[in-house]
């Protein structure tokens, strides 16, 4: 039981500790809760929720709960969680959570108050241990700073997988495509923005007829060059052709290539996309 956001290795540990004879299920909240208490705060989602499903699927989940996260839910009891969310609602008979897990109103409960309660209401409660990288715990925070930094492979060392914006291709200006370029464009509201720039990306489409694995080159920021200023990722992927409008598209981010520039000229941004597509190739070729 937790967030998730992420799925980093700290969740990680969470869930192999749960895997055993029963079929492995995830609790978490939908929308994060700190969405709720603070929603004019910047975004600071990792992924979306259905990055999430996708990698805990990855993970070998069997079933996952959401709860629907809102203030009612926000202002029960710890007490008044587990019984009726925990043992009325859900059945546990077992429930792992991160050694740093809070619930209840005011976040008043702790790890060790699960296992307390817990052990009045019939179930049992693992505590994971944190996991640390470089004597220092792995967190989301930590992560989203080495992504504001453009760090994406410390990302990844901390992830234990390629930190990845994923959802469904949208139409955009098609300006790319008259450069030769044409890109799969997706929306990143509501996430975490890594540094703005360009990245060689790994891209999975999941949906559609051209379903399989890219390589690819991406940007992620605001067009000076056209004065557009809603942020948003465009992806070339090398050695494509077909249409993946509506399509569900993963890119993974693996190496920041440079700021987003401003050029004086259309022929200039063209020279620049075609020396940032060979150095991502080199780079993904190396992986």
């Amino acid at each position: 039981m937790g967030n998730f956001d992420g799925v980093h290795l700290g969740h990680q540990a969470v869930i192999d500790l749960a895997r055993g004879n029963a079929p492995l299920g995830i609790i978490t909240f939908e929308p994060h809760p700190r969405e709720v208490f603070t929603p004019d705060a910047p975004p600071f989602r990792l992924m979306n929720a259905e990055a999430r499903l996708n990698r805990l699927a990855k993970l070998g989940v069997n079933h996952l709960f959401e709860l629907p996260f809102d203030k009612d839910l926000a202002a029960l009891t710890p007490e008044a969680f587990v019984e009726t969310v925990l043992v009325q609602g859900l059945g546990i008979s077992h429930v792992v959570v991160g050694a740093d897990f809070c619930f209840g109103k005011a976040r008043a409960g702790k790890a060790a108050d699960l296992q307390r309660l817990g052990q009045s209401h019939g179930f049992q409660t693992t505590i994971a241990d944190l996991v640390t990288e470089a004597d220092q715990p792995i967190s989301s925070s930590a992560i989203r700073a080495a992504l504001t930094d453009g760090r994406p492979r410390d990302a990844a060392a901390m992830l234990g997988h390629w930190h990845r914006i994923e959802g469904e291709v949208i139409h955009g200006e098609k300006r790319g495509r008259e450069l030769g370029y044409p890109t799969a464009n997706m929306s990143v509201q509501g996430l975490h923005l890594p540094k703005l720039g360009v990245y060689a990306v790994k891209a999975d489409v999941l949906t559609g007829p051209h379903k399989g694995s890219y390589n690819g080159a991406a940007s992620l920021g605001v067009r000076p060059m056209f004065g557009v200023n809603q942020p948003n990722l465009e992806t070339f992927l090398f050695d494509f052709k077909g249409d993946l409008y509506g399509a569900h598209l993963s890119v993974a981010f693996v190496d920041y290539l440079r700021p987003e520039l401003k050029f004086d000229g259309l022929p200039a941004l063209i020279t620049q996309m075609a020396a940032d597509c060979d150095r991502a190739r080199d780079i993904l070729r190396a992986l």
